[in-house]
């Protein structure tokens, strides 16, 4: 099986536009996630799935400059443009991410897939059920069981978020969900880039590990804000999607 991992990322941010090239270490935080997503040997190639909008240009140039191959399609069908990214690589599953979590483990990816591959399941998650702190969020999904998806509905809420077709009706595809382990256990950590008040803390974190351990983990992350409360409290009024 051919996996590839698809990042959807577009400059169109209501919250944050152009975030995911909110540079930190002098690095764009796309690039960030890109060079995590190197680190994850069952990885066969990675597709940065963007919008047809003339405001994504920039992305393909960025996909370019590091090397790796871009995929456009509709800004609104998030499920197409996440299955047009997976054909246009001839994959057979796809690690679904996206350009939100530049901080994403690659070690908590490489176990998905590991995981997925020993029980080969429609759709695997480690965020259905929430333990890991939030931007550690990765999906491993059958692309037939996600094309299968795609045709049997039509609502534009499905399409939007690509996977949640496939999360409401277990009766149709097969599901496993992973659970944080107890030393990362920390669901109302925020470590992904909605707001400002994110890309500070993101920032923050990445620049503290850039010189003496660059490959830091969801370990190092925890480990450290257990030691630095004031720097928790920085994206902590931050309201995320679906938080009530």
């Amino acid at each position: 099986m051919k996996i590839i991992a698809t990042i959807e990322a577009r400059m169109t941010s209501t919250r944050l536009p152009g975030k995911v090239l909110l540079k930190a270490a002098g690095k764009p935080m796309l690039e960030h996630l890109v060079n995590r997503l190197r680190l994850v040997h069952s990885i066969d190639q990675i597709v940065l799935a963007t919008t047809v909008n003339t405001t994504d240009d920039v992305l393909v140039e960025f996909a370019k400059r590091v090397g790796i191959r871009c995929y456009r399609g509709s800004e609104e069908d998030v499920m197409a443009r996440v299955i047009g990214a997976a054909e246009s690589a001839n994959a057979d599953v796809v690690v679904e991410l996206t350009g939100d979590n530049p901080l994403i483990d690659p070690q908590i990816i490489e176990q998905s897939i590991r995981i997925f591959n020993a029980n080969l399941p429609d759709y695997l998650s480690n965020s259905h059920i929430h333990s890991y702190p939030v931007g550690m969020d990765t999906q491993v999904i059958r692309l037939k069981a996600l094309k299968r998806s795609a045709g049997m509905t039509k609502s534009a809420l499905d399409h939007e978020h690509v996977t949640l077709h496939i999360r409401n009706h277990p009766e149709i595809f097969s599901h496993l969900h992973l659970l944080a382990p107890p030393e990362i256990h920390w669901p109302e950590l925020g470590l992904t880039l909605d707001e400002p008040k994110d890309y500070e803390l993101l920032k923050k974190i990445i620049e503290y590990f850039e010189h003496t351990k660059p490959q830091f983990n969801c370990l190092d992350i925890v480990q450290l804000l257990r030691q630095k409360p004031d720097w928790v409290v920085i994206n902590q009024s931050v309201m995320r999607k679906g938080d009530t």
